[in-house]
């Protein structure tokens, strides 16, 4: 039940599956966000399996000042810009490589430019909530309704700060994310064009796009996500508050 990082990543990838459905599905693993005591904060996407036909690799980037940028190795169009990309600048770049340096390490690099470390673990509350990743039927993962009822648990549980695993995305279409997996970013060091990140730490106020919250504690996943084009008749309420 409780596989590896690594383990997970490599299963994903040796059998790319999407769930079913008409909307635009991905599935794949990363890192939900990363915060830098400094301001900074980064991300990792790697879609194994996509429904728009092209596998990929993005980081998320935010400077101190509170500026992101993503850098994708596919078109923007077939990638996170497509649903981000309006609040961000966006940067194709020649590949992301991800390293596995052993079950808990992973090496994240952008040729010179971007080398990222993370050191993984396990947790009691990383392990509920896979836990409960395990549990779940999969047609409750693309419940509006079951998803709005978890956000809040998982932000309590896990005590990164506001989550929320539906809502709208910058640039419209909405969003549903199944986190079946999920570990603790422990540590790590991250040197970008030649500026060291800092120690990690949360930012001073949490970061967002949209209604996607990321977290203020480093949080590693394996699992999938949904996007649709929102209309005023599909879309959901959102939720009066979310729990810290």
């Amino acid at each position: 039940m409780f596989t590896t990082p690594r383990q997970a990543a490599t299963t994903i990838a040796a059998n790319p599956r999407l769930a079913r459905g008409s909307d635009e599905r991905f599935t794949g693993y990363g890192a939900m966000g990363v915060p830098f005591i400094g301001g900074c904060h980064l991300g990792l996407r790697d879609m194994v399996a996509s429904s728009l036909g092209t596998p990929y690799r993005t980081v998320w980037y935010r400077d101190p000042m509170g500026r992101w940028t993503i850098f994708t190795s596919v078109d923007p169009d077939v990638s996170c810009p497509r649903y981000f990309g309006s609040v961000t600048a966006v940067e194709r770049v020649p590949a992301i490589d991800v390293t596995w340096r052993d079950d808990w390490t992973v090496d994240v690099t952008i040729g010179a430019r971007l080398s990222w470390r993370m050191r993984l673990g396990a947790t009691p509350a990383t392990r509920s909530m896979t836990m409960l990743g395990g549990a779940t039927p999969p047609l409750a993962w693309n419940s509006t309704a079951v998803l709005g009822a978890m956000s809040p648990m998982a932000g309590g549980v896990l005590r990164s700060g506001r989550i929320r695993l539906r809502g709208r995305t910058p640039n419209g279409p909405s969003f549903k994310m199944a986190p079946l997996r999920v570990w603790r970013v422990v540590g790590g060091s991250a040197t970008l064009d030649g500026n060291d990140l800092g120690a990690m730490g949360p930012l001073a106020q949490q970061a967002h796009l949209g209604d996607f919250w990321l977290p203020q504690r480093g949080l590693f996943f394996a699992g999938r996500a949904r996007f649709t084009a929102a209309t005023p008749a599909t879309e959901a309420p959102r939720e009066m508050a979310d729990l810290r």
